[in-house]
């Protein structure tokens, strides 16, 4: 079935067969073989019991916003519900520090600063720790036996753990259930935790507390936010802030989904409300695939949870900057122009977006290395199916949906054996009608394509990952500490022109922050050197947690939250080297964060 209701990809998915599926990399996911079930995006109003009577599965989330799991024979239903407005797949998420905070100015307000102490403004604002304030990391879990997320007396400083991947049933013990109102995982609380750190060893605490992080991405990410190891050296930036911990699940592709990062988002903010606290959040995750224009549902949906009580949510701008990913250009009145792919060997799947404004007329032609074209059937409804040597095309010429006027051609090439055709794939654009001529081409992020596959001529503007284009959230680039200098795989916004004058009023990153050559705790012990925005992002995070202790906590400021506490951090940004222009589509408002 085709629908305007249902988001391009996914009506190409219902499209296509199960084997078709399992040799995508994206068509896939949310879709479970055996229970032949759905997990789905929903976006509503109104209520949704009739879909419930109906047998499908409803977890309500905020704002209208819903996830859902729903047999593939009632996919119709969910469709013809008139409470549903638009429907999307899950899209997988991809993923020292005392010199970080000195190069941020972040020591003084901590009291580790030289200028720390004394009357006046600086000295009102020293010894901030983010006490009061909630730092939620919603990443791949946390060490929480290490001493950087206890108090001094050893008892834990995490208020609540969700682990996204346990199975309350098979676990069977009492006690263990996911949190009310969800369907997965098991909910931890301050007071379990305690207990397991009381065994005084590890093996007999994750016999009480069976949660581990196996990647350490999550650990560190929370050691940089709110860590308070002994060590100053490696102690976070928040360390008297007390944590919301959740462990995405990753149980279809090895990957988190969007979904249980929209779970994760609710919960924090419920939990947030309950302890009645204010709340950072960190999101340390992105993706490439989708409008980048922040009409996604996963960005509206960040956009109404950034809106809702005390919080601020941080968000990494992506590595995608330096990545040879992204391609873009416009076509003018008459003209023709071509982009060039490189697909490497041994590549088993890829797909390629290409988004255009609707109101432009385009052709639209992909041409193999063999030499086969492939034109786009825009008057065709549905999917389109062309077979070259060794690759099977599948094309879907989509439709605006009600979030946005840009229209997607989605490209997914898929093995007819093992591999798809490498070489050099071209896909030639025509002009028709042109109203603006503006194109953006996307392939998915470096960590699932191999880096030889990528344009030939590459445009690192707009190269931020997805959910960082959300308009109120703070979104996060990374700089050199050392240099103090933009790092090019840091995802970038891209600069908006009025008559003939550069403006900057919403672009992406909003700031910037240390995020190479990290020295940092890591799980189970010791150290570790880590590099990327997604450890960029937690120095905000921390930074704001300090601002909300000094504004909420103290008092000096009861709204310093929201849209405030991104206009303070824009605010107190300092430059770096080698940008001379700001804001500016590399490193936001001003440059470094700086807390002044």
């Amino acid at each position: 079935m085709v629908s305007q209701k249902l988001e391009d990809i996914l009506n190409l998915s219902l499209e296509s067969s199960q084997e078709e599926r399992q040799r995508s990399g994206v068509l896939g996911v949310g879709f479970d073989q055996e229970q032949q079930t759905w997990e789905l995006i929903v976006k509503y109003s109104g209520s949704l019991e009739n879909l419930r009577a109906q047998g499908i599965f409803v977890e309500e989330l905020l704002a209208g916003y819903a996830v859902v799991h729903v047999p593939q024979r009632l996919i119709g239903a969910l469709v013809a519900a008139p409470e549903v407005e638009y429907v999307e797949m899950p899209k997988n998420l991809l993923n020292g520090l005392y010199e970080a905070k000195r190069v941020s100015c972040i020591l003084p307000l901590t009291g580790n600063g030289p200028q720390s102490g004394g009357g006046g403004p600086q000295g009102d604002r020293a010894g901030l720790s983010g006490e009061g304030v909630l730092v939620a990391v919603i990443d791949s879990g946390i060490d929480y036996y290490l001493p950087d997320f206890r108090e001094e007396n050893g008892s834990s400083r995490i208020a609540f753990l969700w682990d996204q991947t346990l199975d309350a049933g098979v676990l069977d013990t009492p006690g263990y259930a996911p949190p009310s109102g969800f369907a997965i995982g098991v909910e931890f609380s301050k007071e379990q935790i305690d207990l397991a750190l009381e065994t005084g060893n590890r093996d007999s605490a994750f016999s009480l507390v069976p949660s581990l992080d196996r990647s350490g991405h999550g650990t560190t990410v929370a050691a940089i936010a709110a860590g308070s190891n002994p060590d100053p050296i490696l102690r976070g930036v928040a360390p008297g802030a007390q944590l919301l911990v959740v462990k995405l699940a990753n149980r279809q592709t090895g990957f988190p989904h969007t979904t249980e990062l929209m779970r994760a988002v609710a919960w924090v903010l419920q939990k947030a409300r309950q302890l009645q606290k204010p709340v950072s959040v960190n999101i340390s995750f992105g993706n490439s695939y989708g409008p980048h224009d922040g009409s996604s549902l996963l960005a509206r949906f960040l956009d109404n949870a950034a809106e809702s009580g005390r919080t601020v949510i941080c968000v990494g701008s992506g590595n995608e900057g330096a990545s040879s990913g992204h391609a873009a250009g416009r076509l003018r009145a008459g003209t023709e122009e071509t982009v060039e792919l490189v697909v490497a060997d041994y590549e088993r799947t890829l797909s390629i977006q290409l988004w255009k404004n609707y109101a432009d007329l385009f052709s639209v032609t992909l041409r193999s290395p063999s030499g086969r074209e492939i034109p786009v059937q825009f008057s065709q409804v549905g999917r389109q199916d062309v077979l070259t040597q060794t690759t099977e095309v599948l094309v879907y010429a989509g439709q605006p949906s009600p979030y946005s006027v840009q229209q997607e051609i989605f490209f997914d090439l898929l093995p007819r054996q093992t591999y798809i055709e490498a070489g050099v794939w071209t896909i030639r654009l025509g002009a028709i009608k042109i109203v603006s001529g503006e194109y953006q081409m996307y392939l998915p992020g470096q960590e699932v394509r191999a880096a030889a596959t990528r344009f030939v001529r590459p445009a690192p503007q707009l190269s931020l990952t997805i959910p960082g284009t959300a308009g109120k959230v703070v979104t996060v680039g990374a700089v050199y500490a050392e240099y103090e200098a933009y790092a090019d795989f840091s995802g970038r916004g891209a600069p908006l022109f009025l008559q003939n004058e550069t403006v900057f009023a919403d672009t992406k990153p909003d700031l910037a922050a240390p995020g190479v050559n990290l020295l940092a705790p890591a799980a189970g012990g010791g150290t570790w050197r880590v590099t990327g925005t997604s450890f960029a992002t937690p120095m905000v995070t921390g930074a704001a947690a300090l601002l909300m202790e000094w504004g909420l906590v103290r008092g000096n400021d009861p709204y310093l939250y929201g849209e405030k506490m991104k206009a303070y951090l824009r605010r107190g940004a300092k430059p770096v080297r080698g940008e001379n222009v700001y804001p500016n589509e590399k490193v936001g408002a001003y440059g470094n964060i700086v807390s002044s």
